[in-house]
């Protein structure tokens, strides 16, 4: 992982391994949300517990399963059951441990950064209601309760991911700061 963050860090134009570190962390999250939160809103969780991933500097990581399958999901409710256990404990949990075995991340900027991920999976494809209930349930669950709010302009998180702190980076649409 050190190395990943590195490359990252790199390609972002940065010397600071915490802002490299944050932003890898909130893209593979999006990586994650997006396809699983659009799958159940349409009744089928995809099971991630066999996800690989693969890298090579300069390079994005890869991510992949080796086997399709899943569960069949008839609520919101039972989406979600599914769902969150998975990403958070599964994946999300697991990576925040491994970046933070060489780089300090505070938890809020952390969870900020998947709760970001996760509300910005409802920018992606047309407006579904289904994925907007999951989404708002999967919000207000530990640890991504109270990391950000919804209001007329979309999600607006309570923290900052450090994109400003990227050369160039400004402000993120969602960024805690603006306020």
């Amino acid at each position: 992982m050190r190395e990943v963050v590195r490359d990252h860090a790199g390609r972002l134009g940065t010397d600071e391994t915490r802002v490299a570190a944050s932003l890898l962390f909130q893209g593979l999250a999006a990586r994650i949300w997006s396809p699983v939160v659009a799958a159940a809103a349409l009744g089928v969780v995809p099971d991630l517990s066999g996800v690989r991933w693969r890298w090579a500097p300069g390079e994005p990581i890869m991510l992949g399963l080796a086997d399709v399958r899943g569960w069949r999901v008839g609520s919101v409710a039972e989406a979600v059951e599914i769902v969150h256990p998975m990403v958070v404990d599964g994946l999300l949990r697991p990576l925040r441990e491994a970046l933070l075995d060489f780089v300090r991340l505070a938890d809020g900027l952390v969870w900020g950064n998947a709760a970001s991920a996760l509300a910005g999976s409802l920018n992606v494809g047309a407006a579904d209601p289904g994925r907007a209930a999951i989404v708002r349930a999967l919000l207000a669950r530990e640890p991504l309760v109270g990391a950000g709010s919804f209001g007329p302009r979309g999600f607006v998180r309570n923290n900052c991911c450090l994109y400003y702190r990227v050369p160039g980076g400004g402000m993120c649409g969602d960024c805690g700061l603006a306020r």
